[in-house]
């Protein structure tokens, strides 16, 4: 069941530099049947030919879930990465979700906020729609039906 039905948007739209916005929504990530975050205060970043990366505050994810990874990434928008991986029961998720603990001063509101790359988990979830995930798994944008391509991600899009 849907919570809210999302706008029609076309991620051409989306500005470039990105920015951060709020997000008046729910946001579910599962595995296993189990729920590892879930939010109605999520963040979400928008950028030029990408679906949203949606943000989830700390406090709405299972800690105990979490180790830190072993990979680091450098985003030219929101600055150093870190990332998580994800313990259940006896899965590990290695680099399943990622982090910036010292955005620069445009993503300040997502400092210490977790993303998850949805391909990476058994279903993710935007106001009860089961998303899809963004092609080459490098930005981890989150596709819903309402989202109007072409998204850049998969092999060939590099030079957009």
């Amino acid at each position: 069941m849907t919570d809210t039905k999302l706008p029609e948007e076309s991620v051409w739209d989306y500005p470039r530099p990105a920015v951060c916005e709020i997000f008046n929504g729910h946001c579910q990530v599962m595995h296993q049947g189990r729920v590892i975050a879930a939010t109605r205060q999520a963040y979400r970043a928008l950028e030029t030919s990408h679906p949203p990366t949606y943000y989830f505050p700390p406090a709405d994810v299972d800690q105990s879930l979490l180790s830190r990874g072993s990979q680091q990434s450098y985003c030219e928008w929101k600055g150093p990465a870190i990332y998580w991986n994800i313990r259940i029961n006896n899965e590990v998720l290695p680099n399943a979700a990622w982090s910036y603990p010292a955005p620069t001063p445009g993503f300040a509101l997502i400092k210490d906020y977790l993303a998850f790359y949805p391909s990476r988990f058994d279903q993710c979830l935007v106001n009860g729609i089961a998303v899809i995930a963004q092609a080459g798994d490098f930005y981890g944008g989150w596709i819903t039906p309402n989202l109007k391509g072409p998204f850049k991600g998969k092999p060939g899009s590099g030079g957009w």
